[in-house]
Order: structure tokens, then sequence, then C-alpha cells
């Protein structure tokens, strides 16, 4: 599952439609262009709560990654921790394997 769950986000990357990194992610939020907000393992606790207040604020989903930053970074291409899929078919797409992890 977690192969699926990187490719997904490995084209939603390649796509241009993934934003990376806790200002952007904030930003684009605001701005009302993020459908669903994704917190790697090993993010702050500061830093989950603050971008869980701002999605919070513009009514877009968060959920936690079961993967490091490290593990992320071999799709991203830096070591980030908060991603934002500005896309719904994206977001579905990811939604839907997060939630057939559970």
């Amino acid at each position: 599952m977690a192969d699926r769950l990187m490719g997904a986000v490995s084209l939603c990357r390649k796509a241009g439609r993934l934003r990376m990194g806790m200002d952007l992610v904030c930003e684009e939020v605001q701005k009302g262009g993020v459908r669903l907000v994704l917190v790697a393992d090993g993010v702050s606790g500061r830093s989950e709560r603050k971008v869980r207040e701002v999605c919070e604020a513009g009514k877009v989903p968060v959920h936690r990654l079961p993967c490091t930053m490290e593990e992320l970074s071999r799709v991203t291409g830096k070591k980030y921790g908060i991603l934002a899929v500005c896309d719904e078919g994206f977001a579905g797409m990811i939604g839907g394997l997060l939630g057939s992890e559970a």
C-alpha cells in the first residue's frame, strides 16, 4: 500500500498539483486552492498544530501519512513534512489510499 501511496504523491507532484513546505501550504490553504493536506511522520507537534489550525479554518481535511519525511523525500526531491494536494482527483485518490490503510 505504501508503494501505491508514494506513487500517487509522485504523480501529483509531476502534474504540478502538489505544494510542499509549511509556509507555502498554509498560504495555499488560505487562498482556497487546497483539497487535502498531508503530514508526514516526524513533523514537530508545533508545526502539525499550526497546519491543522489553518486547515480547520479553511475547511481542508488533514491526513497523517504512514511514512517519514526521509521516505517522502524520495518522491518530493527535498525533505518536506507537510504537503498540500491542489487537485480534487488526486485528493480523492490519495485520501482513498489513506482510508483503506486505516
